[in-house]
């Protein structure tokens, strides 16, 4: 989540500094990029912003926040306010968890199961790690996006870590796979933590929304197509 210096939140830590801190309304809003130092805000003006923000927010402000500007607060507040990304969604296949386990774990065959992807590269192998990029087939405004990942299948327990290696508008993001058997065939489980750059177009909250969405529409994808292997058909 990215705060101009325009928007609601940097608008309050300013409030905050001119009426806790003794900074002059003025000055700040003639130097707009200057930092807190250079506005005259001391030791002791940083440890007042620092309770207030830690009451109102809950967010530790650094010793090291004199040297931000007023928009650089409000940027920091946001994202520490912002908690980091967390889902988890699952689906019931019916399945063996091997076969289940053998389709989703082919990356270089993910565009014929998946339908967000256009191509999966494989990019190197070592062990049962395998880092690959991924190209989205072009969103609504012709931009296809793409990047690198990396991911370690462990069958013995019947689970995958995954990680971005190139990030994007991510700081991090981290998947874990599952797959358990059931009754009924096999249950697979993706988890996701991740956390949104500040400059990012979507806040954590949102990611979590599209992830959420989207992952429910891949999954029920995927075990449409691997029932149907399973019968005997064709991805």
């Amino acid at each position: 989540m990215t705060v101009a210096p325009d928007r609601p939140l940097a608008r309050e830590i300013t409030d905050i500094l001119v009426t806790h801190c003794g900074l002059d309304p003025d000055a700040a809003a003639g130097a707009p990029a200057a930092s807190l130092e250079e506005l005259g805000m001391d030791s002791l003006a940083l440890l007042e912003l620092s309770a207030v923000v830690a009451d109102r927010w809950r967010v530790k402000i650094p010793e090291q926040a004199g040297q931000l500007s007023i928009a650089g607060v409000a940027d920091l507040v946001a994202r520490k306010a912002d908690p980091p990304g967390h889902t988890e969604n699952a689906v019931e296949i019916a399945a063996p968890l091997p076969l289940v386990w053998e389709i989703t774990n082919d990356v270089a065959r993910w565009p014929d199961l998946f339908t967000e992807y256009a191509t999966a590269e494989i990019l190197d192998r070592d062990g049962d790690t395998v880092r690959f990029r991924l190209t989205m087939h072009p969103d609504e405004n012709g931009v296809s996006w793409s990047w690198v990942s990396e991911r370690t299948a462990d069958r013995a327990t019947g689970e995958v870590h995954a990680r971005r290696v190139e990030t994007g508008p991510f700081e991090y993001m981290r998947i874990h796979w599952r797959y358990d058997e059931t009754p009924g065939g096999t249950r697979m489980t993706w988890t996701q933590d991740f956390a949104m750059k500040p400059d990012a177009p979507v806040d954590n909250a949102g990611m979590t929304n599209r992830i959420n969405t989207n992952s429910t529409i891949q999954l029920a994808v995927i075990k449409e197509k691997i029932e149907r292997a399973h019968a005997g058909g064709a991805l």
